[in-house]
């Protein structure tokens, strides 16, 4: 089975850092796994890796979509799998770098995407109607009561997972929790997680949103804004969608400029939330620990060598 390096980790933690840094001793090359670095037309808001980062080592994934392109996870997974067997192809370790979780997962594991399994896909009517009639909560219920360690693991608010977890039960009279058990490895996988003091990552996210802002941010999220009514998943997007009232003309600046930090923060917390419990990740510190590059390829070289 191929071998597939991992880094995740949340927002403004170091993963490009680290996987760069990484690629110099180990001769790995980078498939991106974050949902908006597929869109060539911005890069701030996005944490795009910069030109100097890109010629360091080669990067797939990058600048392949436009804005006014839909992207999925299925799409991602064609994508990535194509890129790494490309690098594999040249005697390379592919290593994946992202922190969109649900793109991760479906790729190292066999997730039902559309491509098998048809029957589980989509969502049974019955369960829309009830979700218009009685709401989020209700039908979260519902599922807790039929697979509770499937509502375990949903969030009341993700509805659509709600439903379609509903859905699966109806139509294979399996618990939906069950099903994913049953999920396969796509490859040999090593994924490392960073991660470090709570404070210290938001204190890193918000300098980073002031740098951004530097940058240029707010040009590139008013482009956004001026281009919504065209664009598909980046509008709702973080560190866009929090500008647009400003332009608007309904609130100012700072205050846009401390939802994106917010915005920011939380979403570093649900990335954690979401890698510790979806995945099997070896953690490690880069903001505290001063060996932490030496442990990971420690690490790494055992694993490659089991």
């Amino acid at each position: 089975m191929q071998k597939l390096l991992v880094i995740v980790g949340p927002t403004a933690i170091g993963k490009t850092t680290t996987a760069i840094q990484l690629s110099q001793v180990l001769g790995t090359e980078i498939v991106s796994g974050d949902s908006m670095q597929v869109y060539r037309e911005v890069a701030i808001g996005t944490a795009k890796p910069t030109a100097a980062e890109q010629r360091a080592c080669p990067h797939y994934l990058l600048d392949t979509r436009s804005i006014f392109e839909p992207y999925s996870v299925k799409a991602f997974v064609d994508d990535a799998t194509q890129a790494i067997s490309q690098i594999a192809s040249q005697r390379k370790l592919p290593m994946l770098v992202g922190g969109t979780g649900l793109y991760v997962r479906a790729l190292v594991n066999k997730l039902q995407l559309g491509e098998k399994e048809p029957i589980n896909s989509g969502t049974e009517p019955k369960w829309e109607a009830l979700l218009s009639e009685v709401g989020p909560q209700r039908v979260w219920k519902q599922l807790a009561a039929v697979d509770p360690a499937a509502a375990a693991k949903i969030p009341i608010a993700n509805s659509r997972r709600v439903l379609r977890a509903l859905s699966v039960i109806d139509r294979t009279g399996q618990k939906f929790s069950e099903q994913q058990a049953d999920i396969q490895p796509r490859y040999d996988y090593l994924i490392i997680g960073l991660a470090s003091d709570r404070q210290l990552i938001y204190d890193r996210i918000n300098a980073r949103v002031d740098l951004m802002m530097k940058q240029g941010l707010l040009t590139e999220a008013q482009q956004v804004y001026e281009q919504r009514s065209r664009t598909y998943q980046l509008k709702q997007a973080i560190g866009y969608k929090e500008f647009f009232p400003y332009f608007a003309g309904t609130s100012d600046l700072a205050t846009c400029v401390a939802r994106v930090k917010t915005a920011s923060r939380r979403y570093a917390k649900r990335q954690l939330t979401y890698f510790k419990h979806q995945l099997p990740v070896t953690w490690f510190d880069p903001l505290t620990d001063a060996n932490c590059q030496t442990e990971i390829i420690q690490k790494v070289k055992a694993w490659l060598h089991a």
